[in-house]
């Protein structure tokens, strides 16, 4: 009897652990999404709302959903309480949250790189560095997605095959 309440723990663990793999891969498409819509309606805000950045942040938190949100609502916090340039409040706000997405490494140079950039130039400018980090965005979207399509059903196959190929050898 025991053995067999062992084995039904392990297989749960070890399918919790596939679909929890699982659910990261579904995540980071979304994110993505989400990212790139808060960086469309920065764009907005910029240039034809002439709003001033630490505002148009603010705005993009309250209608963004958690965690892209919470790096707005950092951002525009470090704006309006401290004494810091928009690069290294930008660059602080994502080190704060980046662990808290699902995305990878290669979004985070994207964001990076675009946050060097940000209110150092025009409007103009500044739409063109936007539309380019879209763009990066987009193919690491395709990249994700693509990843999710192939891997997203052998991670919760492979949790549960785990499982109960380590309680067989156990048994």
């Amino acid at each position: 009897m025991l053995k067999i309440i062992g084995a039904v723990f392990i297989i749960v663990a070890t399918t919790w652990t596939g679909f929890e793999a699982s659910r990261h891969l579904t995540e980071r498409p979304r994110q993505l999404r989400q990212l790139k819509s808060a960086l469309q309606s920065l764009e907005a805000e910029i240039m034809y709302g002439h709003t001033p950045l630490h505002e148009a942040a603010r705005r993009l938190a309250s209608q963004l959903s958690k965690p892209i949100s919470w790096f707005f609502e950092s951002f525009s916090k470090k704006l309006t309480n401290s004494e810091t340039t928009v690069k290294d409040a930008w660059e602080e706000s994502l080190q704060e949250v980046w662990k808290l997405t699902a995305l990878k490494q290669g979004e985070y140079e994207i964001m990076k790189q675009f946050g060097e950039t940000l209110g150092r130039h025009d409007r103009f400018s500044q739409q063109k560095q936007i539309r380019l980090a879209l763009t990066h965005l987009e193919r690491e979207e395709a990249d994700a997605y693509d990843k999710q399509l192939r891997y997203e059903k052998m991670m919760k196959s492979l949790g549960f095959l785990s499982g109960l190929l380590l309680v067989i050898l156990l048994m």
